[in-house]
């Protein structure tokens, strides 16, 4: 059968080709598997799944995926099925543990699936604070917590927790925030009211008019919220992301109701080391200058290394320092890795002229 044209072959030989390939494809998992066992034997005595993952490897090995990937599998899907494959390896020896802002059933769980498999244990949190405080105590080896949506703007919490951590940042996630109507009753016409988010209902409030006008909407402190009220009550129905569904056993009647498709939120994740370089990576900063009162001139003066050693800078966000009346603190992103021959050049020059200056993290950009 092997050498039969593909073409013309009968339904029975098709899934007798399926089934063999689904064979050799799980003999080949369990080969990748104990080699990633053996990476932990040539590592030596460690002590848990955190010293074993490298986020700047996984990354390499992820690119690679992309470079391949011929069809007809769409990028995103291989991704998703790669992420899972090396997420199980790693759990072999003990989950990576993954605290974020909960509850359970919020995009943030949404991003710690994408970025790490479901193979982790996912600890969901009450505050940004929490999620920080349990990564620096070794309670959870990274965290995830939300930095900027596209229309919103920027979490001034997350930026502002970096003042006063020791944290790093260690990767980042992009996610398209799709919103899904989902409820325990079967059809449109049980619906009596939607709870969720109000930036939730703000996002949909388009679809809600033209097909739900009639309905109270009522807005609660998270989409999970929604989802949970929706769960124990009839006729009500709640606006989220699918892993708000299989949390809380609902129905999703209508996929994708945010009037805006191009709404994404980026994510960071949080570790206690820098990252050594991925090959396609970004360097966050932390700099301020002993006189930040003087204006363009001053932001000046601490973006010239940047033009002058050719390093592009992607964003730049100011918050309060909290020491003094007025004095403020630059958040900025640029291209490249902190250890790249340019940036650390112009980081170098930059960190002469500014009062305060820390490299948050330097990780590799998000993928897919």
């Amino acid at each position: 059968m092997a050498d039969k044209d593909p073409d013309n072959l009968d339904l029975a030989e098709i899934r007798d080709q399926i089934n063999a390939i689904d064979e050799r494809i799980q003999d080949l998992i369990n080969d990748r598997a104990k080699f990633a066992q053996l990476v932990g034997v040539a590592k030596g005595d460690l002590k848990s799944a955190v010293d074993y993952y490298r986020p700047e490897r996984e990354a390499e090995v992820l690119r690679k995926v992309l470079d391949r990937n011929e069809g007809p599998m769409r990028d995103e899907e291989m991704l998703r099925l790669f992420r899972e494959i090396m997420s199980a390896c790693l759990a072999q020896q003990e989950p990576l543990k993954i605290g974020f802002l909960g509850p359970e059933g919020t995009f943030t769980q949404t991003a710690v699936n994408k970025h790490f498999g479901h193979s982790v244990r996912a600890l969901p949190f009450h505050t940004i604070d929490e999620v920080f405080q349990e990564v620096e105590c070794g309670a959870a080896d990274f965290g995830v917590v939300p930095i900027e949506n596209s229309t919103e703007g920027s979490v001034n919490n997350t930026l502002d927790m970096f003042l006063t951590s020791p944290l790093k940042i260690a990767g980042e996630i992009e996610l398209k925030i799709e919103q899904h109507l989902m409820a325990k009753a079967k059809g449109l016409d049980k619906i009596e009211r939607i709870c969720a988010h109000e930036q939730s209902l703000a996002q949909c409030r388009g679809w809600i008019r033209e097909n739900l006008a009639h309905v109270e909407l009522i807005g609660m402190s998270s989409n999970a919220a929604g989802a949970r009220r929706a769960r124990d009550e009839d006729g009500t129905a709640a606006i989220g992301p699918e892993v708000a569904a299989d949390v809380y056993e609902l129905e999703i009647l209508v996929n994708n109701i945010e009037d805006r498709p191009d709404n994404a939120t980026r994510f960071l994740v949080v570790g206690r080391e820098l990252l050594a370089p991925s090959g396609e990576d970004r360097t966050t900063l932390l700099i301020s200058t002993s006189d930040t009162a003087g204006g363009a001139g001053v932001l000046h003066s601490l973006l010239q290394p940047l033009a002058e050693f050719g390093v592009s800078m992607t964003r730049i966000e100011s918050r309060p320092s909290r020491r003094r009346k007025w004095d403020y603190v630059f958040f900025i992103d640029v291209e490249g890795h902190a250890e790249d021959d340019s940036v650390a050049a112009a980081l170098a020059k930059l960190e002469k002229t500014a009062s305060l200056f820390k490299v948050l993290g330097a990780y590799p950009k998000a993928i897919g």
